[in-house]
């Protein structure tokens, strides 16, 4: 599939998207020479900068990104393609001088629009661009690139939806998930369905469960006001978590494009199990940082957080239990759990097996010590892939120990690549492939909507749990008691026994 030649127009192209994502990676799909000839990024912002001005902000972000990677003939080469227009979302005007510019020869006809904007002003954008006829496609593809959150709550997302699907068709939305775009996330489906050992192992016949785990390190910093309104449960668990799980747990697909691939993951969420509002507290479960250190520092709790409010109940660890009913999964619990303020940042698939009959060891030391096997996938930081495995150790007697076979996802001389390289060059491909069709986000958002409106009405108690630390205490969630949250990369001792038969 090739890239074509496109002007890419950024709503919010000032912003904290922008300055950190969006801008850094257009420099390094040029730099690569991934931009086709003739792409062209109009910026649109309320400040009134002349061209240079913003050419020398733009500088500066990439400065700030890449450091001493930076090169100024590079640079110049990309800055021929930049273009400011000032324009105010609020006024029809901007859009009709928006058309005005975008008619000029310079710029391609194949136009995507990337809405790094409030989601409370998609609507009207989208209805200013339609009335000045910028989703007409007779003259080039027409797309639109919508970043999260899609909606508050299930009826939201889909008023949403009716509101977008006035002015463009499915095929033109691409909403953005930027974990999708993470190399090790697609090597997720490579190491499935490329190595054609695991798949015989991969269901409920040899797997134990399932944890996905994104932790945090650092705290709201200064998004206090946004996050008091979504919480961990909306911002992590409802989009970039579930994705994960479709990813590790869907069916192969027909093929690799996207419909095919998207299909699959909309069977896995239509398979989970609904849960109750009279079972969410045995499915789920929520908290709050407190006060505590965290690298050495100490570090303030929730409520003492700019802009949130005393009596807040909004959750900054949220955990869950899952199961999808499907003959490959039924019985085989899903746990994920996503935090702020914890004591390391990563996010990480574990996969545990379940214990091998112990009766071959009956009469060694090894036996009732034999370890689980796992799969670990790092995401971030560290990206890896890890198999675990029991091993004899040397010497005379019969002891065992877990060893690790480590299948590093990139080589120490290889260069990361930014997940928005990957998704924006997507955009430019017309590959939908890791963009959200949005009978992915309603299910999604099914699953976690009794959970919500549950905790919505229990607003005079919320569990604390002190920064820097692994969260609260939500053992209740596991299905065993040797079972527990995963917090290591590196092998860790089993506690589970088994019976007389070996069998846990």
């Amino acid at each position: 599939m090739n890239a074509e030649s496109c002007t890419y127009v950024i709503f919010g192209a000032t912003g904290n998207l922008s300055r950190i994502k969006l801008m850094p990676a257009f420099y390094h799909l040029d730099e690569a020479g991934q931009l086709p000839e003739g792409t062209k990024i109009v910026a649109i912002g309320r400040r009134e900068w002349t061209q240079e001005k913003w050419i020398s902000e733009v500088k500066e972000m990439i400065q700030i990104k890449i450091k001493d990677a930076f090169d100024e003939k590079t640079f110049q080469n990309f800055a021929a393609r930049l273009h400011y227009h000032f324009g105010d979302l609020q006024q029809p005007q901007s859009y009709s001088e928006l058309a005005t510019t975008l008619e000029q020869t310079q710029f391609s006809k194949n136009i995507a629009f990337y809405l790094s904007i409030s989601p409370s002003d998609f609507g009207q954008v989208m209805e200013q661009l339609s009335k000045n006829k910028l989703f007409d496609e007779s003259a080039g593809w027409r797309r639109a690139v919508i970043e999260k959150p899609f909606g508050y709550d299930l009826e939201s997302a889909r008023a949403l939806q009716r509101r977008i699907s006035q002015y463009l068709t499915e095929e033109q939305i691409y909403r953005i998930d930027h974990y999708l775009g993470k190399g090790t996330v697609q090597n997720v489906l490579v190491f499935r369905f490329a190595n054609v050992m695991l798949e015989p192992l991969w269901n409920r016949n040899y797997i134990d469960h399932i944890q996905i785990t994104h932790s945090e390190s650092i705290g709201i910093d200064s998004r206090g006001d946004y996050y008091n309104g979504s919480g961990a449960m909306r911002d992590m668990l409802q989009s970039h978590l579930l994705q994960l799980l479709t990813l590790v747990t869907m069916e192969p697909p027909v093929s690799m494009e996207a419909e095919g691939l998207r299909d699959e993951k909309v069977k896995v969420l239509k398979s989970i199990r609904p849960i109750s509002k009279e079972a969410v507290h045995g499915h789920a479960y929520r908290a709050q940082y407190a006060s505590g250190v965290v690298n050495g520092e100490k570090v303030n709790g929730y409520l003492q957080e700019a802009h949130i409010p005393a009596d807040s109940i909004t959750e900054t660890y949220a955990s869950m239990k899952l199961y999808i009913d499907n003959w490959r999964w039924r019985g085989v619990p899903m746990y994920l759990r996503t935090g702020k303020r914890m004591k390391k940042a990563q996010s990480v698939i574990s996969i545990c097996f379940r214990h091998p009959p112990l009766q071959f060891f009956r009469d060694t030391v090894a036996h009732n010590a034999v370890d689980r096997n796992w799969v670990i996938l790092g995401i971030q930081p560290e990206e890896c892939i890890r198999m675990e495995m029991t091993v004899k150790e040397p010497g005379l007697e019969m002891k065992t120990r877990t060893s690790s076979l480590d299948a590093s996802f990139r080589h120490s001389d290889e260069k990361a690549i930014d997940a928005y390289e990957d998704l924006l060059l997507d955009v430019l491909k017309g590959d939908r492939s890791l963009f959200l069709r949005f009978d992915e986000v309603e299910n999604a958002w099914k699953i976690v909507d009794p959970i919500l409106q549950v905790w919505a009405t229990e607003r005079d108690y919320v569990a604390t749990y002190p920064a820097g630390s692994w969260g609260p205490e939500d053992s209740r969630l596991f299905d065993k008691e040797c079972q527990g949250w995963r917090t290591s990369l590196t092998p860790e001792s089993s506690t589970c026994k088994v019976n007389s038969d070996g069998i846990d």
